[in-house]
């Protein structure tokens, strides 16, 4: 746990709005806080380096709290459900997979007392057998001795009968607990597995508790579950073969007293009981739904098309969607405020913190000519990215610390501060990948100073997303240029009537991750005569769905090709939250190319080289921005790399949209040889042939081009994720700075550009 640390309830708001900080400080000493607005939050010292701006406004204190727990792991809470047990006989059934049976004691389904030995607890021991025990956290009261089998359906029961006089006179009731192997894999036995036993359940104050699924303890959940619930039931008697053969079958048990039913309401946190005494439940933590259950035989691959095949939860122990913790400050915007990127600084003692958010203008109104997207919804999806390299390279870890105590950086890592939750580009302790990320937590690489990659020479910024795009920032600022920040989460809420104002929006380095709403718009705006810049790599490249109950709460379905740190499972293309096939936009009909004019092709190591220029850059059409530029090369330098093309790269392709009247101005090339360069799987076909049909050493380029649209408006793409990262070189005094500042004049001007004769 970090001594001081937090987050803010929203990422972006408008003057006259209120933001609020959640905190933690286990400091001992009460916390301070300050706004200020950032104009670079790079701490490079061969750039501008963090450079902050105090704010004479202050935040609010609210209260001063202490340390805070991080409470992970998702889980079902069912209130008042005591009353389906408050009788000498009951039989709890439910279909699982589980994933992670060397998780240690396991809730499958709890009814306990947290104060007492009340109640039972169905679920794992640490040796993966199906167990049931006294009470949150008590003794085994029984426990079947053949453990299970991960990643296999199994169902379950357990039947507790305190109806026998002479067993109830003395406090004993009969306890029946079995499993039976619905797909066993070969080898594996296929035959029920039981136990019967007498032993001493008491209910008592249980009886008022919530049930839980997977997990125990109300008070302070725990012994979360790891892997998939499907059709949980509760009987008032012992159940029948027909009854188990039911469940294996997704069919519905009639005698049922209560049943829920996972296929019902997949986009929200409800789940839904479906029978007469109607206790409905909740999720918390956000744990995937729509996946495939017991009974998906892969002929329909989208749960909206085959609900009852859909009617699992896949919950984990290290899901989070809200930390909860309580607010310490609040402010609200000045109405005079001008747009830009702020933070709210913490310290106690020693301890530090910062929290960066983004003030964009009122609604309806534009100050300036010039929209920056800033790309929340791609720094939500990576919050708190931890690189595999933290865990297995001792020396990369210590280059990078190295590097952070040089440049005064941010010095905390997600690697080590996985309480937090980490990112969609992690995986789950399970093994299986993150698909919901959450802006309601603190989100370590969200930060100034943040370095993503340490360079070996210690002169690269390593910096990706937030402090990447402030490197635009801090170029608009050294050429007094005006601006409005908007982010994506306005975009996607109000569409192209955000952009109308705007004669120009630039991207900045990363745009990867967009909704469809997000897409539409800026393609509308474009098309009605807009002017885009797009200034980065690999954007513009996965789709995602957003939360319809939580801002901030965003979904990423990793499907079919794709640069992946992981890939969802067979089945489990689709979004819970929307019910649409997820995945990369290429995949759903909308490549990068059709929008921009490039899209991704190739990625290496945290490495940058050059622009040669095209034999279109003469053309009349272009020449214009390439002048004061001499010589066919450009960009052999940067913050980024060292050079303004590298890391992820994007190239043109008519075949998947770019314009047929597009011209490619500039390439680049020589792409170190000693960085492990590779294409996009989507453009590889076989080992040895590409999907444009092209040698793959031709397709790893960065493409920079140019086109108009027929309403006056035009385009101009860079293809590069470390272009940014080259405007700051030479103290903004430079052939990249020169281009743009010739590109950003010729789009902020009223003449329509024209269109180029057939």
């Amino acid at each position: 746990m970090l001594p001081l640390t937090g987050y803010a309830d929203r990422l972006s708001l408008r003057p006259g709005q209120t933001i609020r900080f959640h905190v933690s400080n286990a400091t001992g000493i009460e916390a301070q806080a300050s706004i200020v607005r950032i104009l670079c939050a790079d701490g490079n010292p061969a750039g501008p380096g963090i450079i902050t701006q105090a704010i004479d406004d202050s935040p609010i204190r609210c209260s001063s709290p202490g340390p805070q727990h991080s409470p992970r792991g998702s889980y079902a809470r069912i209130d008042d459900a005591g009353r389906c047990f408050a009788t000498d006989v009951f039989s709890i059934l439910c279909l699982i997979w589980p994933t992670r049976l060397t998780a240690g004691r396991q809730a499958i389904v709890s009814l306990a007392d947290p104060d007492s030995a009340d109640g039972f607890t169905l679920g794992l021991d640490e040796a993966g057998r199906l167990c049931v025990n006294h009470g949150v956290s008590g003794g085994d009261i029984a426990v079947v001795q053949e453990p299970l089998v991960e990643r296999n359906w199994y169902a379950i029961w357990l039947t507790v009968d305190g109806g026998d006089r002479s067993k109830a006179s003395q406090g004993m009731s009969e306890i029946d607990l079995g499993f039976q192997p619905l797909h066993p894999r070969l080898g594996a036995a296929s035959h029920p597995r039981t136990v019967r036993k007498a032993a001493s359940l008491e209910m008592g104050g249980a009886l008022s508790a919530p049930l839980l699924l997977a997990a125990s303890d109300p008070a302070r959940p725990k012994h979360h579950f790891n892997g998939k619930i499907e059709a949980p039931c509760i009987l008032d008697r012992p159940p029948g073969e027909a009854e188990i053969d039911a469940l294996a079958q997704g069919k519905p048990i009639e005698a049922a007293v209560a049943a829920w039913d996972f296929s019902r309401g997949i986009a929200s946190s409800r789940i839904e009981d479906c029978r007469s005494k109607a206790l409905h439940g909740r999720l918390f933590n956000t744990p995937a739904r729509g996946m495939t259950g017991a009974c998906w035989r892969a002929k329909e691959m989208c749960w909206r098309h085959a609900l009852r095949e859909y009617a699992a939860i896949h919950f984990h122990d290290d899901d989070i969607d809200d930390c909860g913790w309580p607010v310490a400050f609040e402010w609200t915007v000045p109405s005079s405020m001008r747009s830009g990127a702020f933070a709210l600084l913490l310290s106690a003692g020693d301890a530090q913190d910062n929290i960066p958010f983004f003030i964009v203008p009122p609604k309806g109104r534009a100050t300036a000519d010039l929209a920056i997207l800033v790309s929340t919804f791609t720094y939500t999806v990576y919050g708190n990215h931890a690189r595999p390299e933290w865990s297995n390279d001792a020396d990369w870890r210590e280059r990078w610390k190295r590097q952070s105590s040089a440049w005064g950086a941010n010095a905390h890592n997600p690697g080590d501060h996985v309480e937090y939750g980490l990112s969609t580009y992690n995986t789950h302790s399970d093994g299986s990948g993150i698909s919901i990320a959450s802006w309601h937590r603190p989100m370590l690489n969200l930060r100034i100073g943040y370095i993503t990659y340490p360079d070996p020479e210690i002169r690269g910024s390593g910096m990706r997303h937030f402090p990447a795009d402030t490197h635009l920032i801090a170029w608009l600022e050294a050429k007094g240029i005006a601006y409005d920040l908007i982010s994506d989460q306005e975009l996607h809420d109000e569409g192209v009537d955000l952009l109308g104002n705007y004669r120009t929006l630039m991207t900045g380095s990363h745009p990867e991750y967009h909704t469809p709403r997000t897409l539409d718009a800026i393609e509308a705006w474009r098309d009605r005569g807009g002017r885009l810049c797009y200034l980065g790599g690999n954007g513009f490249y996965w789709k995602v769905a957003l939360s319809p109950e939580k801002e901030g709460v965003i979904e990423i379905r990793r499907g079919e090709g794709g640069i992946r740190a992981w890939a969802a499972e067979p089945g489990e293309y689709y979004n819970q939250f929307d019910g649409e096939y997820g995945g990369l936009w290429r995949r759903n009909g909308r490549p990068p190319q059709n929008l921009c004019g490039v899209g991704f092709t190739a990625q290496g190591n945290y490495a940058g080289s050059y622009y040669r220029k095209c034999p279109e850059a003469g053309d009349p059409r272009v020449d214009w921005m390439f002048e004061g530029i001499e010589g066919d090369v450009f960009g052999d330098h940067g913050l980024g790399g060292h050079g303004a093309a590298g890391f992820e790269l994007d190239r043109a392709d008519k075949r998947l949209g770019t314009p047929e009247h597009a011209l490619v101005v500039a390439a680049s090339e020589n792409h170190p040889p000693d960085t492990p360069w590779v294409l996009v799987p989507e453009e590889q076909l076989t080992h040895i042939v590409t999907w444009p049909g092209e040698p793959y050493r031709d397709l790893i380029r960065a493409d920079m081009v140019f086109f108009e649209t027929p309403a006056g408006g035009a385009v101009f793409s860079v293809g590069s994720i470390t272009f940014c990262g080259s405007l700051p070189s030479e103290g903004f005094d430079n052939d990249i700075s020169r281009l743009l500042e010739n590109v950003l004049r010729r789009f902020l001007d009223p003449e329509p550009f024209r269109m180029p004769d057939p």
